[in-house]
């Protein structure tokens, strides 16, 4: 009976086609895209792979970027241009929510899936309106489980210019503004988003996407803190993992 369903559910999969994205389907034989890379696959993409729960649509980054970067990053968040509200209740950051194609969110519940059963690495790269980029990677990242609030575990940083903003965040446990983790009530009376705040925090991709330069008080756009030590709206913010072979 499983089995059938699972065969239903990728079959499924095979026919939507998201604002004019086609899909690839592999639905079967992939946990994520390193397993799309392993395949012989090497366009970036909107993919299928399997998880316990059913077929998943993933943006799968094959082109490698530079430095620490080898192709097959499976993208869990993209910022790009405020056409996806972020400010959502718990439920949609678990299942995960937005265009795979552009803005997305993949889903807290397919990350602790995923990185409950093997090791991942995190590689966040970022744009600024002046159009520099740097990034900076993380050698270890996980999720627990709802249960646990889907605390964050991450470690192990690697320079790329942008600077270790995110381990601040490590060890905490996920918010959003009906399910308030921080102590703070952070997502709904500062970030605008859902996120590993804090008290707030030193990053916030998911907050409410606006313009020009932050003054040194708290601000809902997406900034990476310790880039340019101030926070400064970012143009483009793509966080991604891969799985370590």
């Amino acid at each position: 009976m499983i089995a059938n369903m699972i065969v239903l559910l990728c079959l499924s999969a095979l026919f939507p086609v998201l604002m004019g994205t086609e899909i690839k389907s592999d639905c079967f034989l992939s946990k994520d895209c390193s397993d799309i890379y392993s395949s012989g696959k090497n366009d970036s993409g909107v993919y299928t792979v399997t998880t316990l729960d059913g077929p998943v649509q993933v943006y799968c980054e094959m082109v490698s970027g530079g430095v620490n970067d080898r192709g097959h990053w499976t993208v869990i968040l993209r910022r790009m241009d405020g056409e996806v509200n972020f400010f959502r209740p718990w439920e949609s950051y678990k299942k995960g929510f937005g265009n795979k194609g552009g803005e997305y969110w993949v889903g807290l519940e397919f990350l602790h899936q995923l990185t409950s059963r093997y090791q991942y690495k995190l590689r966040v790269d970022l744009e600024d309106f002046q159009g520099k980029k740097v990034y900076s990677v993380y050698e270890s990242f996980s999720v627990d489980s709802e249960a646990d609030g889907y605390k964050l575990h991450v470690s192990g940083f690697v320079s790329g210019g942008a600077g270790q903003t995110f381990s601040y965040h490590d060890g905490m446990k996920f918010s959003t503004f009906d399910k308030d983790n921080s102590g703070h009530n952070c997502a709904k009376t500062y970030s605008q988003g859902g996120f590993w705040y804090q008290g707030c925090d030193y990053t916030n991709p998911t907050g409410l996407y606006w313009w020009g330069k932050g003054d040194g008080t708290y601000k809902s756009g997406p900034f990476w803190y310790y880039w340019k030590n101030s926070y400064e709206s970012l143009k483009t913010v793509t966080m991604k993992i891969r799985r370590v072979m």
